[in-house]
């Protein structure tokens, strides 16, 4: 049984409650964003994805991300910005995620089209990917259940009350993240899979654009149903760096309250392997990654002067090793483009 308990840093003052898996009311801004997102990874048979869809009902629209990887390095993508005209259910785009028992049983499904990627680095140029790949039907039945506790929830001022947001550097009001375990199918043309795996689900809401943040690199990772992990690193503008997370010891979360990542790159700066560290008031844990498949996407943004702003965040399905367990899940990099180069490349050079 999970345990419903929310885990956040010392001295933060966090709501969390069960009607939080569901929708909120949105807020009256016009980027407000309400987002779930769950990967899976089954490892004895190399298949497995990870499926978003954020809606952003004040501009009308939600983004739906169905991303798959097969066992040949090849990959399944599908983008869209699916109309919708309430903020209700995540259900658009073909797409749905139901709460069957809240922090414990979840379900996400898919019906429609996939692009089929015999090379993922065609999505480099998604216009001419689209255009040049062919697409299948795929069907998707996901059955997720929680495995650990809650970590995360809404930050609030010390009385209680709502934090005052700067919309040019919030990415969410509220965001927490759990990991799970999950079974069930993908269907892509006439082929089926019957897959059992594990990974992590997240969830968030308030204002975002994709701009606000310079870069993070995010490694949500799964060994087995005791033991996984969640690394992030984030940076400025201005240079400063954070980082966080949890490693999922036994059922417990245990904080982390410092980590690097190190990473391999190759000529698209995109991540080949990495070296991640991480300590908790229990110890110290080193682990590393060797990318499986490599799946490059972006978000643009056209300011009212005309300009184009240009994220590239790269989702990788890695491979991970600690002492000996191996394990699997993303690794995902997200890096702001400024005069066509990431601007991580110049962090990852000085180091």
């Amino acid at each position: 049984m999970v345990k419903h308990v929310f885990i956040t840093k010392p001295g933060d003052r966090v709501r969390m409650e069960p009607k939080d898996e569901y929708p909120h009311a949105p807020e009256a801004v016009s980027n407000f964003n309400e987002s779930a997102y769950f990967n899976i990874y089954d490892g004895a048979q190399k298949v497995g994805g990870w499926f978003r869809i954020g809606n952003r009902v004040n501009e009308g629209h939600a983004e739906v991300t169905i991303c798959l990887y097969f066992p040949d390095g090849t990959a399944g993508f599908m983008f869209q910005k699916a109309k919708i005209d309430s903020n209700t259910a995540f259900d658009a785009g073909g797409a749905r995620f139901d709460i069957i028992e809240p922090y414990r049983k979840l379900r996400v499904t898919y019906q429609g089209e996939i692009l089929m990627l015999a090379d993922p680095n065609a999505l480099l140029d998604p216009g001419k990917a689209f255009k040049e790949n062919p697409k299948q039907p795929c069907a998707v039945d996901l059955h997720y259940t929680g495995i650990s506790p809650i970590y995360g929830g809404e930050h609030l001022n010390p009385d209680g009350s709502p934090i005052d947001l700067d919309l040019n550097h919030a990415l969410a009001r509220a965001h927490f993240e759990q990991h799970v375990k999950a079974q069930g199918t993908i269907r892509v043309g006439d082929q089926t899979w019957t897959v059992s795996g594990y990974g992590l689900r997240d969830h968030s809401w308030g204002p975002r654009y994709w701009q606000n943040i310079h870069w993070y690199r995010w490694l949500p990772i799964s060994f087995d149903e005791s033991f996984g992990a969640m690394l992030m690193t984030t940076g400025t503008r201005e240079g400063e760096l954070d980082c966080g997370g949890m490693i999922l010891n036994n059922g417990e979360y245990e904080l982390i309250t410092e980590c690097t990542i190190e990473s391999d790159w190759d000529e698209n700066f995109h991540q080949t392997a990495l070296r991640a560290w991480a300590k908790t008031e229990r110890g110290e844990y080193h682990i590393t990654g060797k990318v499986i498949t490599l799946v490059p996407v972006r978000n643009r943004r056209q300011l009212d002067n005309g300009e184009w702003l240009h994220t590239r965040i790269t989702e990788a399905m890695t491979e991970y090793r600690y002492q000996d367990k191996v394990g699997y899940g993303l690794s995902e990099y997200c890096d702001q483009i400024i005069d066509g180069v990431p601007v991580g490349r110049n962090i990852a050079a000085a180091r």
